[in-house]
This record gives C-alpha cells, structure tokens and sequence, in this order.
C-alpha cells in the first residue's frame, strides 16, 4: 500500500499542494459532496483510534492485571493532550521515538519467547503438528476468492487515508515524499517479522506447562490477545513491561495521527470551506483543537465496548474502499468526472456494500454472491464481494459522468438543469 501510494499518489497530490486528502474531491465534485466523503473517512478514524485504545486496555490487563478501563481513559488523556498542544511537530516527533522504542522492545521479547521450556522448535512446527496444526497453513481453493479481496481491500483501502496523506503532503519535497513512503513500505514489512515469530512461538507451545494452562488460547478463542499472553506467559516479568511499552508506543503512536487526521480534516474541509468561509486562521485552528477534543473523548467511550468497535471498524474501512478509494482515483486520474457520477457512484457502492451484510455485526445478507454458503446460521461470502463493490462504484463515477456531461453539452437536457 505504502509502494502504490508513494509511486502514484504522492506526485499528483504534492502538485497542486493539497493539504488534505479531501482537497481533490471538494475541488472536483464540490464541497457538499466533499462533505458527504468525509463521512466514511471520519467514521474510520474514530473507530481505528477506539479499537487501538481497546487493544491497549487488554494488553495491560493481562499484563498488569488492572482495569482495562483506567488505561483506556489514561491513555486517552495523553494522547488527546499533547496533540492539542503541538499538532504535528509532536505527532511527528514522538512518532519518531515511538517507532524506535516499538522495534527495540519487540525483538528483545523475541529470544526469550522463543528459549521458553514449553516451547518446541517453531522450525519443526512450522510443518508439523504438535500441540496443534502446523503454523504454516495454505490457502484452500474456495477461499481463494476472499483471500484475494482481503488483499486488494487492505493495498488500496490502506491508501485514502488523511493519516497517510498528511506525512506525504508535510515532507520537506515530492522526493522526499516518495522516498519516506517507499522506506515505510519496507519498515512495514520488517515490524511484520516480530508479530509472525510471537504467532508462531504460541503454536508451539504447550501451554499446560505454564500457569495459562489448558485449553490453549486457540481452543478458548483468546487468540486476537496473543501478544499480552505470550508476554505475560512466555517472558520474565521485565520483559513483559518492555513488550508492554511497545504496544504503549504503537498505541500512542497510532491514536494522534488518528486524531490529528480527524481535526485537520473536519477544521479544513468542513468548518472553513463550508460552515465559516471567512474564518481566520486562528478560528481553524481553534475549530480544529475543539473537534480534536470531542473525537478523541468519543473515541475512547466507544473503546469500552471493545468487541463491536472493532467490527465498526472493519466496516468502516470497507466503506473507504468502497466509496472513497475510487473517489480519489477519478479525481487524481480522470479529471472528466463529475459530481454526477460522485453521488451516484457513492450511492451504489454504499447500497452494494451494505447489502452484502456483514457476520460479525449479525447483519444478513440481502444480495447473495456466487458461492454464497449459510455455515452455522452465518452467511459466508466467498466472492470478492469487497472489490467488485469498488470496481461497480468506480465504473459508475466514470459512466454516470460521462453520460451527464453528454446530455447538457448536446442540450438533450436543459441547461437549467445541471445544479451542479
């Protein structure tokens, strides 16, 4: 994602010196249908900011063995605190630190994971079952769709994010854009070997032989809380705060761009272009700090209820797929678009993807795709329903558009008409 986004994005976007990732589409289609993409935008970042402080909440209770709810609020104060005090030079600046800190604390938690007397060779595990089966798995062929889509969703849903755009729109220069995207990509994949190596250390391990005991995490259904027990479980007590201050700093690290996106989107795009255009500067600023305070106290409300948020987020960041990621491209790549074809490409990606329900919010599904299956009472869709829904929608931005600049240019239609 962060390859794609560095190699195509980045240039359009630095050249006519956008500051938000909203920009192109208020300037192609207007700052009410502009107002209308922020929705799902804003939706996914409120939520992204709730599921990490919930995450966060989970990890120290398994750890610390205290409230999940103090370290959420805690947690939430800090990062709301000084993002509203330095914008993004603090973002920027304790990200930098953050990073640094979440590098050293992971790969020193690995060895001693992996020296654990209940732990089996996770080489010999790799292909081989021993406490359950192997670690390394294989795609089977009729999943083979979804796998795909999952692929496509998480490469270029990953790239219509404010998070994203607004390390790229602040960097000193296109080059250095491009060049701080590029590296990103590959960190990106280099931070992935620690999580892989912990999920692999879990499956060799029986846990009988520690004080988890047994069922397995697997067999209790804990396995999103893997980390925090292999933390807790698997490492000495001072290497489990050391992994503890990692998810710390990837928590804190994640939360104020998150936030910082939010405010600078909602204080840009919505306050001074549409609410107050003659807002001054000190006005944005004050508009910004104030969204900024309420998102981040919604956020970490939402974090209390940790199972659904995280199901509202997955959603929402489909819904920016779905809607917003063609959006960006006929506004960046096909400048013919317009507004037309915006809503009602909006329409149907909206009415598409929801109709497609959603399992883990129990929402059935109205349209049925090809090998569509009922497994236990849930709906499972085996179709890559995910990006046909963006490939729909980006056709119909370009179709609709199309057909309405056809229709006023011939005069097939009145003049008086085109409102847009």
């Amino acid at each position: 994602s962060l390859l794609i986004g560095g190699f195509f994005f980045v240039n359009p976007m630095r050249s006519k010196n956008y500051v938000t990732v909203m920009d192109p589409l208020q300037e192609t289609y207007g700052n009410v249908m502009g107002s209308l993409l922020f929705i799902p935008s804003l939706l996914g970042e409120v939520f992204w900011f709730a599921a990490i402080l919930a995450s966060l909440g989970a990890t120290m209770r398994v750890i610390l063995d205290i409230g999940g709810s103090l370290a959420i609020i805690v947690s939430a104060c800090i990062v709301i605190l000084y993002t509203l005090l330095g914008g993004l030079y603090s973002v920027a600046y304790t990200d930098a630190i953050q990073l640094v800190f979440i590098t050293l604390s992971l790969w020193i938690c690995i060895p001693f994971a992996l020296m654990n007397s209940a732990t089996e060779s996770i080489y010999y595990t790799a292909t081989h079952q021993s406490y359950q089966d192997p670690w390394i798995g294989k795609i089977e062929k009729q999943y083979l769709g979804r796998w795909l889509d999952d692929f496509f969703y998480l490469v270029l849903g990953s790239i219509p994010w404010q998070t994203y755009f607004q390390r790229m729109l602040s960097a000193a220069s296109p080059g250095q854009a491009r060049l701080i995207s590029y590296l990103s990509g590959f960190g990106c994949l280099s931070m992935a070997v620690p999580s892989v190596l912990i999920g692999a250390v879990a499956a060799s391990t029986d846990w009988n032989k520690t004080s988890y005991g047994l069922p397995s995490p697997l067999e209790r259904g804990e396995s999103p809380m893997i980390l925090p027990l292999v933390l807790h479980y698997l490492c000495p007590a001072y290497i489990s705060i050391a992994g503890l201050g990692a998810i710390a700093a990837a928590t804190m690290s994640s939360a104020d761009s998150a936030l910082l996106s939010t405010g600078s989107m909602f204080a840009h795009n919505i306050y001074r272009k549409i609410l107050r255009k003659k807002a001054t500067e000190t006005e944005v600023l004050w508009a910004m700090r104030t969204s900024m305070l309420v998102f981040g106290a919604g956020a970490a409300g939402l974090a209390f209820y940790s199972s659904s948020v995280y199901d509202l987020w997955f959603l929402s960041g489909e819904l920016v797929y779905a809607l917003l990621f063609p959006q960006l491209c006929c506004a960046l790549f096909v400048p013919s678009t317009n507004t037309y074809g915006s809503a009602a490409g909006f329409l149907v990606g909206l009415l598409l993807r929801l109709l497609a329900g959603e399992p883990a919010l129990r929402i059935p599904p109205i349209i049925c795709y090809p090998a569509c299956s009922l497994v236990n009472g849930t709906y499972s869709q085996l179709f890559p329903f995910k990006t046909f829904t963006m490939l729909l929608t980006l056709g119909t931005i370009m179709a609709v558009s199309y057909l309405a600049g056809v229709l006023f240019q011939r005069n097939l239609l009145p003049r008086r008409w085109d409102v847009c």
